[in-house]
């Protein structure tokens, strides 16, 4: 039933378009592994093996530490209408913090400059492997709407109450991991 590709194959892109969520996978050596939901209206695929996503301001930073400390990183789609799948892309990233020159190109030519409000950088993943299975055990769900209540949060902190909670809550994980955050290139 599980097959594995070396790279995203066009009926992989479009069973990707076609889903509303996914979920992030990481860790780095002994770190606790982290998995995050997010709404696939952020994610781009930007090539045959490398997808991105625009990813908001949380109340951690995890992905962004494993991946800093050379760790991994899963991306996890699941076909919770239509046919059965499970997909699952495999590979080591970065992420690119806003203010970097290479988070305004990525912004530019994988979101047409569109920045939601909230926003704090660009994750990247280098696909390694690409992996599908039958998904028969996932339930059925139907799709209502997104939350507002992010884009609500952000926009009553303000660009400068955003700031001082990245400083505060983002700089390390949880397992007092770097996320790099405030680096700059």
């Amino acid at each position: 039933m599980a097959k594995e590709f070396l790279s995203i194959e066009p009926a992989h892109s479009e069973f990707i378009e076609r889903q509303k969520i996914f979920f992030t996978a990481s860790a780095a050596g002994s770190s606790h592994v982290n998995i995050s939901p997010r709404s696939t209206d952020a994610l781009r695929i930007l090539g045959p093996n490398q997808v991105c996503y625009l990813d908001l301001t949380g109340s951690g930073n995890e992905t962004a530490a494993h991946l800093k400390a050379g760790g991994q990183a899963t991306i996890m789609f699941c076909a919770f209408d239509g046919p059965p799948m499970i997909l699952r892309l495999y590979g080591r990233g970065r992420a690119v913090s806003r203010g970097h020159q290479s988070y305004s190109r990525l912004l530019r030519e994988a979101f047409n400059s569109v920045e939601p409000l909230g926003a704090r950088q660009i994750v990247v993943l280098d696909i390694e492997l690409v992996k599908t299975s039958c998904g028969y055990a996932v339930p059925l769900f139907g799709y209502e709407r997104e939350r507002v209540s992010l884009d609500n949060w952000a926009q009553n902190k303000g660009e400068a109450g955003l700031e001082d909670y990245r400083r505060e809550k983002n700089v390390v994980s949880m397992d007092g991991l770097p996320t790099g955050i405030f680096d700059r290139e």
